[in-house]
């Protein structure tokens, strides 16, 4: 039986690529593509997926607040994260959000068949480090790191504003007003024990939160 995917990616070559990685494989195939999250929900509503390969980071509805959402309308379809952001940084949300597996696109053109079978037969696909992060997560919330503190919005935020973004190119991007932004910004700082994004940049560095040019 063939393994219906829907591979969703804001990058044309990007889902080129993934369509080639798969294209060797008799069991899966790309069946269908989306280029955001708006364009993924019409297509879970239109027709009946096996799993659905997504990208963290695309226009509009995405991350978090779309893999609820997809769990909302369609419980039973596994997501398998595709992400360029390192495990540390939203693997563990996206677990919670409903995904049932989670990949960095560096390890993808290694493991994207092994872990879409495996999602795809009911399974979870994570790391092993993923895992005992998971375990450890049960801890009094006094144990956890102040970033653990933020809600799946909050958290969403903060990565964007220790990229550089503007408050106002945030708004853009997430659908939200500015106030709203500032809002969430100033309970940010507050939940981090922070005096200013200098030191929540700082933090993000320190805890791997925020991509560093490599040597």
């Amino acid at each position: 039986m063939q393994i219906k995917v829907l591979v969703a990616d804001d990058h044309m070559i990007v889902r080129a690529g993934l369509k080639q990685i798969l294209s060797d494989t008799a069991d899966l195939f790309v069946a269908g593509e989306a280029a955001d999250g708006f364009e993924v929900l019409k297509k879970i509503r239109e027709q009946a997926w096996d799993v659905l390969l997504l990208d963290m980071s695309m226009p509009g509805k995405s991350g978090i607040e779309l893999i609820k959402q997809v769990k909302l309308e369609k419980p039973k379809l596994p997501i398998l994260v595709l992400s360029m952001h390192q495990e540390d940084q939203y693997a563990i949300r996206a677990i919670k959000a409903g995904a049932s597996g989670y990949l960095t696109k560096h390890s993808a053109s290694t493991q994207l068949v092994d872990a879409l079978r495996k999602v795809a037969g009911g399974g979870l696909f994570i790391s092993p480090s993923v895992a005992e992060r998971l375990a450890y997560d049960v801890r009094p919330a006094t144990e956890q790191l102040p970033h653990r503190r933020l809600s799946d919005r909050e958290f969403q935020i903060m990565q964007l504003i220790v990229e550089g973004k503007t408050i106002s190119a945030i708004g853009d991007e997430l659908c939200l007003s500015v106030k709203t932004v500032s809002t969430h910004k100033v309970r940010i700082l507050q939940k981090m024990g922070m005096a200013n994004i200098a030191d929540l940049v700082r933090y993000a560095v320190v805890h791997q939160l925020i991509e560093t040019p490599s040597d």
